[in-house]
């Protein structure tokens, strides 16, 4: 849309986006106009929490197109990605027709958008820790960039190297010159940080020795390849969201193809690993599984643990069995904040987790919420939580900061959780000693 939209930016061609929520959180509207402003949409948005116009335009998927002319007539209709050349194609045809007939405005209607303050951080995504060095990196998303902090007393952090000059592109080079494109995952090993960097659909190489970055898979452009295994910079990826690393691989959660892949640094070969590309929860051998999103990843030993946010789940893949495996969640429309067995528990888009022996620690995005699923006992509970705006919950009991607002992500390290606190622009720190939760202030 974005495309279509900078093409016809002089032309009477005006987009409505109508958002026909899924999930829960989808239906309000604060939510709702801090989603617009994340995506940098820059047209209206509609919201029909009743699916009035979901119905009675007769739409049944994720995204859908109506093309309507100057007579009120609808002269298309479409669903699903990669169909931009055809609405091009009957935008051009229609604004032709209107202009024949004298039915088209002679300018474009104007559109004021709202103003929003900026901030050090702009809806960070991901966070990685650097244990040795007790250093954060930042996924500092919507400003296009990679932070570097050296963790300080005191819940303070100081800024060490900003990667990425802010611009939105894709371009290799210095820490100065480089740029990214909405990046989400980063993971860090041995002085290298490697970046999802989703919109640019591509995985990026971070040496914090030579300070340079460089593309090491992606051509820079989307795709919908589900079966590849070969040179990692000639497949076009999928809106690739986190990262993990073993002693071989790079796994990656390709949102976008709801897959998990892997590159293996040192042969820079890349490789469909886990789901065939249908969007769904069904277990079984990882070629054959179904996935839903993908969007957070977590290894510890033989498991690879990972938030599919789409059936609102938490799964892991066995890599020497190469089998994919449910431990909550139970399908596309089935979602909530319940606590209790597995069997029975419920999430809510969750997109970021850590595992830490027997606990897995998961951003649940959609309830503003971080839960805690035990192995062991196999009991998900809630650790942190906002029920309504304003009041922050800890096990339960008030406590009188600012509530998460849609984390999404969260690292363990020193008895500690670090949260990527997206929507409120901020990183905090759980201390699960003293139960208090508070900003990492940054200089």
């Amino acid at each position: 849309m974005k495309w279509l939209e900078e093409k016809y930016k002089d032309e009477p061609f005006v987009v409505i986006g109508v958002h026909s929520p899924k999930f829960d959180n989808e239906k309000d509207v604060d939510n709702i106009r801090s989603a617009v402003s994340r995506y940098n949409i820059r047209h209206p948005v509609l919201v029909d929490n009743n699916h009035v116009l979901w119905s009675t335009y007769g739409i049944n998927a994720w995204p859908s197109f109506i093309l309507i002319d100057t007579e009120r007539n609808i002269i298309g209709k479409a669903s699903g990605e990669g169909i931009r050349n055809a609405l091009d194609r009957e935008i051009n045809k229609a604004l032709e027709r209107g202009k024949k007939a004298g039915t088209i405005a002679k300018k474009k209607i104007e559109i004021i958008l709202d103003q929003w303050e900026e901030s050090l951080l702009s809806f960070p995504g991901k966070i990685d820790i650097d244990p040795v060095d007790k250093q954060l990196f930042i996924s500092d998303s919507n400003h296009n960039r990679i932070l570097r902090v050296q963790l300080e007393q005191g819940s303070r952090g100081k800024i060490l190297a900003v990667i990425g000059s802010g611009q939105e592109g894709l371009r290799d080079g210095s820490f100065e010159d480089a740029t990214f494109n909405k990046p989400q995952g980063v993971v860090y090993r041995d002085k290298k940080i490697y970046v999802a960097d989703t919109d640019n659909h591509a995985i990026r190489e971070i040496d914090l020795e030579n300070k340079t970055v460089s593309t090491i898979a992606g051509k820079g452009v989307q795709g919908n390849v589900r079966q590849f295994s070969g040179d990692a910079k000639r497949i076009a990826l999928n809106s690739p969201w986190d990262l993990a690393l073993d002693e071989q691989y790079l796994y990656i959660a390709m949102a976008g193809n709801h897959q998990i892949w892997r590159m293996e640094l040192k042969s820079g070969i890349i490789e469909n690993f886990a789901g065939s590309g249908a969007e769904n929860i069904v277990d079984g051998k990882a070629y054959m599984a179904a996935l839903a999103q993908p969007s957070g990843l977590a290894i510890d030993g033989e498991k690879l643990y990972f938030a599919d946010s789409e059936v609102s789940a938490l799964r892991y893949v066995n890599l020497k069995m190469e089998e994919v495996r449910t431990l909550v969640g139970k399908g596309l429309f089935i979602f909530g904040r319940l606590n209790g067995d597995f069997e029975n528990a419920l999430l809510q888009h969750p997109l970021g987790l850590d595992v830490v022996g027997n606990k897995v620690y998961i951003a649940d995005t959609y309830n503003h919420a971080i839960r805690v699923a035990d192995l062991e006992k196999r009991k998900l509970t809630t650790l942190i939580y906002q029920p309504i705006k304003g009041i922050c919950k800890i096990d339960e009991k008030e406590c009188a900061v600012l509530s998460l607002y849609e984390p999404n992500d969260v690292v363990y390290f020193e008895n500690k959780l670090y949260i990527a606190d997206t929507n409120n622009h901020l990183i905090r720190i759980f201390d699960l000693d003293s139960r208090e939760l508070k900003d990492l202030v940054i200089d």
